[in-house]
């Protein structure tokens, strides 16, 4: 099956679905909510919205500039920086340093962008044992799946399908009392944090002045990744940079009041390298893998690099409609909603994913909460652009357009067929679409332009 028929089959099975909705509509409601609360910390959030996206853009206009100074600040400090140009030299790196540690086991602190490349998988099909430790995507690795939202990767599921989940993979007896599952998880963690000889995070942002990587997180589990495994692995989008450890004091708060509405996050964690010789703790060898996967390519599109200065927040996909109807499963890719529909067809292929950027109402919700003040809207139509110029539009719909637009241009040729034969070609047209859920559109027994003659 073709990933547009898989799409919209998926589509139409969440749209319908009561409980999934129920439950998606009751946790990005809370969000929502504690969003708007934590806004309020703020005098002027439109200036600090326009500062943080005149950082980004500036950063991202000359992001070779900043990589390079990244990297000769990172090794200064002993730290090792892999260029990684797609997601199978990533993996083929991360390989090579699990042989020469022989490690047999990692835990892994919250990544979209381990995701992207797979990487669970390929560790396990090398026979290495990898365990995610944030909660979330803990629930979705015991339940086989993907992470749900790039922010709550287990936001699809509720307190009662968590608790039977345990019950049923972890042979705990039933409870629905939250703070007795969360112990169940810690307690099974803990063992982890101290056995794996790797720990593997991403990385919020790059931080090129100090040659640093600032980690984001709610629980502890990335400070616990990083400090008792005697090897830690970031792998980093390349867009991820800032320019300094001093842009943090904007970035951060924007990134946790967007995302999930606190002031702040827990725990802000900076790692410049590997444990320096008056340091107590801290892993003996740190890496960094710089990804690229297709970002380059995204980079050298001016009207549409400015995709790249998104901070992964996910306010977009908390206030976008469709999202909210159908899932972050739906789209069947790492990075679901709106950033996700403009950044996946050039991060995978645009023939491919292509229907992703139809999957909108445009209604600009996406743009108008963006912390870094991304035109998403506008990116999904020049992605749309991009798809019909490339020759990707389907046989049906050019037909289709050609028909509408010689009608258009011809009042004779509109006019030439009645209302009775104009409903039925409708009709059939859209039965399979609009016309499935929808009362099919009718055309008036006359048009506009025979009432006017009529009245002239």
């Amino acid at each position: 099956m073709s990933k547009l028929k898989q799409f919209l089959q998926d589509a139409e099975t969440k749209a319908f679905d009561q409980g999934h909705r129920s439950t998606i509509k009751f946790n990005i409601g809370k969000y929502n909510t504690a969003v708007q609360n934590g806004l309020t910390q703020y005098s002027d959030h439109e200036l600090a919205r326009e500062r943080a996206s005149y950082i980004k853009t500036n950063t991202i206009n000359n992001l070779d500039k900043y990589l390079m100074e990244f990297e000769a600040n990172f090794t200064a400090r002993g730290g090792k920086v892999i260029w990684a140009r797609d997601a199978q030299e990533a993996l083929k790196e991360v390989g090579e340093i699990m042989k020469r540690k022989r490690a047999r086991s990692v835990v892994k602190s919250k990544s979209m962008t381990t995701e992207e490349i797979h990487l669970n998988d390929y560790l396990e099909k090398n026979g290495i044992e990898t365990v995610e430790t944030d909660l979330g995507e803990y629930i979705v690795q015991l339940a086989e799946q993907r992470p749900y939202h790039i922010v709550t990767p287990a936001m699809h599921m509720s307190k009662k399908d968590i608790a039977e989940l345990f019950t049923r993979k972890l042979n705990i007896p039933p409870t629905d009392n939250a703070e007795e599952l969360v112990g169940v998880a810690r307690k099974l963690l803990r063992d982890k944090y101290t056995s794996a000889e790797v720990g593997i995070t991403g990385g919020n942002f790059l931080l090129a002045d100090i040659g640093g990587v600032a980690v984001t997180e709610n629980e502890g589990n990335g400070r616990l990744s990083t400090a008792f495994p005697k090897t830690h692995i970031a792998i980093v989008g390349i867009e991820k940079m800032i320019p300094s450890v001093m842009d943090l004091d904007l970035f951060w708060p924007l990134l946790s009041t967007s995302g999930t509405g606190q002031n702040l996050t827990v725990y802000n964690t900076i790692f410049t390298g590997p444990r320096q010789p008056n340091e107590p703790d801290g892993p003996d060898e740190m890496y960094v893998i710089l990804l690229d996967n297709g970002r380059t390519d995204l980079l050298a599109l001016p009207e549409k690099r400015e995709a790249l200065n998104c901070i992964r927040c996910g306010a977009c996909l908390n206030v976008c409609p469709v999202y909210k109807n159908i899932g972050g499963h739906t789209y069947e890719s790492t990075y679901s909603g709106p950033i996700g529909s403009v950044i996946t067809p050039h991060l995978s292929g645009m023939a491919e994913n292509k229907h992703l950027s139809f999957a909108s109402s445009l209604c600009g919700a996406c743009t108008s909460v963006c912390p870094v003040k991304i035109n998403i809207h506008n990116l999904l139509l020049l992605n749309r652009k991009q798809s019909v110029d490339e020759g990707l539009a389907d046989k049906n719909e050019q037909t289709a357009f050609k028909l509408w637009l010689m009608a258009m241009k011809n009042r004779k040729l509109m006019n030439l067929a009645p209302a009775s034969i104009k409903n039925f070609v409708v009709r059939k047209a859209t039965q399979n679409t609009w016309g499935k859920h929808r009362e099919t559109v009718k055309m008036a027994p006359k048009s506009f332009n025979q009432l006017w003659k009529e009245r002239k």
